[in-house]
Protein backbone atom coordinates (compact mmCIF):
# COMPACT_ATOMS: atom_id res chain seq x y z
CA UNK A 1 0.00 0.00 0.00
CA UNK A 2 1.11 3.53 -1.41
CA UNK A 3 2.02 5.73 1.80
CA UNK A 4 2.29 9.46 1.97
CA UNK A 5 3.45 11.78 4.84
CA UNK A 6 4.15 15.49 5.09
CA UNK A 7 6.82 16.51 7.96
CA UNK A 8 7.85 19.86 9.06
CA UNK A 9 11.50 19.02 9.94
CA UNK A 10 12.75 21.49 12.14
CA UNK A 11 16.42 23.09 12.31
CA UNK A 12 19.47 21.22 12.67
CA UNK A 13 17.61 17.63 11.71
CA UNK A 14 19.50 15.41 9.45
CA UNK A 15 17.02 14.34 6.32
CA UNK A 16 18.05 10.67 6.83
CA UNK A 17 16.73 8.05 9.32
CA UNK A 18 20.61 6.53 9.86
CA UNK A 19 22.44 8.20 12.85
CA UNK A 20 25.80 10.25 12.39
CA UNK A 21 27.24 11.59 15.23
CA UNK A 22 25.02 12.83 17.72
CA UNK A 23 23.09 14.58 15.25
CA UNK A 24 19.45 14.27 15.25
CA UNK A 25 17.50 12.62 12.68
CA UNK A 26 14.20 11.94 10.99
CA UNK A 27 14.00 8.77 13.10
CA UNK A 28 13.73 10.94 16.56
CA UNK A 29 10.07 12.23 15.41
CA UNK A 30 9.04 9.22 12.55
CA UNK A 31 10.58 5.89 14.05
CA UNK A 32 6.87 4.03 13.62
CA UNK A 33 7.07 4.93 10.00
CA UNK A 34 7.24 1.63 8.12
CA UNK A 35 10.72 0.97 7.05
CA UNK A 36 9.70 1.45 3.51
CA UNK A 37 9.06 4.92 3.55
CA UNK A 38 11.98 7.17 3.11
CA UNK A 39 12.35 10.87 2.36
CA UNK A 40 12.35 12.52 -1.13
CA UNK A 41 15.02 14.87 -1.72
CA UNK A 42 16.61 16.47 1.61
CA UNK A 43 17.05 19.73 3.38
CA UNK A 44 19.76 20.63 4.51
CA UNK A 45 20.87 20.07 8.19
CA UNK A 46 20.29 24.08 8.80
CA UNK A 47 17.08 24.21 6.76
CA UNK A 48 13.70 23.98 7.70
CA UNK A 49 10.00 23.01 6.07
CA UNK A 50 8.40 20.80 4.12
CA UNK A 51 9.98 17.18 3.45
CA UNK A 52 7.68 14.51 1.91
CA UNK A 53 8.05 11.04 2.85
CA UNK A 54 6.37 8.30 1.04
CA UNK A 55 7.21 4.82 -0.59
CA UNK A 56 5.49 5.60 -4.08
CA UNK A 57 8.45 5.51 -6.43
CA UNK A 58 6.95 6.50 -9.06
CA UNK A 59 5.78 9.81 -7.01
CA UNK A 60 9.68 9.47 -5.95
CA UNK A 61 10.90 9.75 -9.05
CA UNK A 62 8.82 12.77 -10.59
CA UNK A 63 10.16 14.83 -7.70
CA UNK A 64 13.70 13.88 -7.95
CA UNK A 65 13.97 14.17 -11.63
CA UNK A 66 15.24 17.40 -13.04
CA UNK A 67 13.68 17.21 -16.57
CA UNK A 68 9.82 17.66 -14.83
CA UNK A 69 10.97 20.94 -13.18
CA UNK A 70 8.69 20.77 -10.02
CA UNK A 71 8.44 24.07 -7.80
CA UNK A 72 9.48 24.62 -4.52
CA UNK A 73 8.68 27.62 -2.82
CA UNK A 74 11.20 28.65 0.24
CA UNK A 75 10.91 31.28 2.79
CA UNK A 76 14.00 33.10 3.54
CA UNK A 77 15.50 35.28 5.94
CA UNK A 78 18.60 37.86 4.78
CA UNK A 79 21.14 39.47 6.65
CA UNK A 80 20.42 43.20 5.29
CA UNK A 81 17.72 44.73 4.08
CA UNK A 82 17.23 43.12 0.54
CA UNK A 83 16.62 45.65 -2.28
CA UNK A 84 15.09 45.69 -5.38
CA UNK A 85 18.21 45.48 -7.55
CA UNK A 86 18.91 42.00 -5.54
CA UNK A 87 15.30 40.52 -5.85
CA UNK A 88 15.89 41.40 -9.62
CA UNK A 89 18.88 39.31 -9.78
CA UNK A 90 17.49 36.50 -7.90
CA UNK A 91 14.70 36.54 -10.60
CA UNK A 92 16.70 36.20 -13.55
CA UNK A 93 19.38 33.95 -12.28
CA UNK A 94 22.95 34.28 -10.35
CA UNK A 95 26.10 32.41 -11.20
CA UNK A 96 27.25 30.08 -8.16
CA UNK A 97 29.28 27.30 -7.21
CA UNK A 98 27.97 23.81 -7.78
CA UNK A 99 30.79 20.96 -7.47
CA UNK A 100 33.81 23.61 -8.37
CA UNK A 101 32.40 24.88 -11.40
CA UNK A 102 30.28 27.86 -11.91
CA UNK A 103 26.67 27.49 -12.55
CA UNK A 104 24.37 30.03 -13.84
CA UNK A 105 20.46 29.32 -12.01
CA UNK A 106 17.38 29.04 -14.05
CA UNK A 107 15.01 32.03 -13.50
CA UNK A 108 13.17 32.13 -10.42
CA UNK A 109 10.15 34.02 -8.47
CA UNK A 110 11.56 35.89 -5.84
CA UNK A 111 10.01 38.59 -3.80
CA UNK A 112 10.53 40.64 -0.51
CA UNK A 113 7.88 39.56 1.85
CA UNK A 114 6.81 40.60 5.47
CA UNK A 115 7.88 38.26 7.74
CA UNK A 116 6.03 34.81 7.43
CA UNK A 117 4.03 33.75 10.55
CA UNK A 118 6.22 30.26 11.40
CA UNK A 119 7.25 28.72 14.59
CA UNK A 120 10.17 29.94 16.76
CA UNK A 121 13.66 28.52 15.59
CA UNK A 122 15.48 27.05 18.09
CA UNK A 123 18.09 28.41 18.66
CA UNK A 124 16.60 31.48 17.47
CA UNK A 125 18.64 34.02 14.94
CA UNK A 126 21.30 35.43 16.58
CA UNK A 127 20.01 39.30 16.84
CA UNK A 128 22.14 41.89 15.96
CA UNK A 129 20.62 45.71 16.51
CA UNK A 130 22.53 47.67 14.00
CA UNK A 131 22.46 45.13 11.14
CA UNK A 132 18.35 44.48 10.04
CA UNK A 133 17.08 41.77 8.08
CA UNK A 134 14.49 40.89 5.75
CA UNK A 135 12.11 38.02 4.42
CA UNK A 136 11.78 36.95 0.78
CA UNK A 137 10.01 34.26 -0.91
CA UNK A 138 12.09 32.24 -3.37
CA UNK A 139 10.41 29.82 -5.66
CA UNK A 140 12.71 27.34 -7.66
CA UNK A 141 12.12 24.70 -10.56
CA UNK A 142 15.49 23.38 -9.36
CA UNK A 143 17.93 21.85 -6.48
CA UNK A 144 21.12 22.14 -6.77
CA UNK A 145 23.09 21.33 -3.31
CA UNK A 146 22.74 24.38 -0.89
CA UNK A 147 21.13 26.72 -3.81
CA UNK A 148 19.42 29.11 -1.90
CA UNK A 149 21.75 29.81 0.26
CA UNK A 150 24.62 29.94 -2.77
CA UNK A 151 22.23 32.64 -4.47
CA UNK A 152 21.47 34.95 -1.84
CA UNK A 153 25.15 35.22 -0.90
CA UNK A 154 25.73 36.29 -4.57
CA UNK A 155 23.65 38.93 -4.55
CA UNK A 156 24.86 39.77 -1.05
CA UNK A 157 22.70 39.26 1.15
CA UNK A 158 23.63 35.91 2.85
CA UNK A 159 20.80 33.61 4.50
CA UNK A 160 20.13 33.14 8.02
CA UNK A 161 17.03 31.27 8.09
CA UNK A 162 16.20 29.44 5.39
CA UNK A 163 12.29 27.18 5.43
CA UNK A 164 10.79 25.28 2.43
CA UNK A 165 7.53 26.65 2.66
CA UNK A 166 5.82 24.25 -0.31
CA UNK A 167 6.74 21.81 -3.06
CA UNK A 168 4.25 22.70 -5.57
CA UNK A 169 0.61 23.50 -3.93
CA UNK A 170 1.45 21.19 -0.59
CA UNK A 171 2.20 23.82 2.20
CA UNK A 172 3.17 23.84 5.58
CA UNK A 173 0.36 25.77 6.86
CA UNK A 174 -0.89 25.07 10.25
CA UNK A 175 2.06 22.29 10.82
CA UNK A 176 4.60 23.01 13.81
CA UNK A 177 8.27 21.91 13.48
CA UNK A 178 8.65 18.20 14.33
CA UNK A 179 5.37 17.42 13.71
CA UNK A 180 4.34 15.15 10.77
CA UNK A 181 0.79 13.92 9.32
CA UNK A 182 -0.10 11.29 6.94
CA UNK A 183 -2.21 12.60 3.92
CA UNK A 184 -3.92 10.76 0.84
CA UNK A 185 -2.52 9.85 -2.67
CA UNK A 186 -4.20 12.78 -3.55
CA UNK A 187 -1.31 15.41 -2.33
CA UNK A 188 0.57 13.82 -5.69
CA UNK A 189 -1.79 16.28 -7.51
CA UNK A 190 -0.91 19.15 -5.33
CA UNK A 191 2.90 18.10 -5.16
CA UNK A 192 2.91 17.93 -9.05
CA UNK A 193 0.89 20.95 -9.64
CA UNK A 194 2.58 23.37 -11.91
Amino acid sequence: MLRYYIFYKPYEVLSQFSAEGDKKTLAHYLSSLSKDIYPVGRLDYDSEGLLLLTNDKALTHQLLEPKFAHKRTYYVQVDGDITNEAIAQLSNGVTINVNGKLYNTKPAIAEKIDEPVLPERNPPIRYRKNIPTSWLSLTLTEGKNRQVRKMTAAVGFPTLRLVRYSIGMQTIDGMEAGQYKEVGSDIKKLLLAR
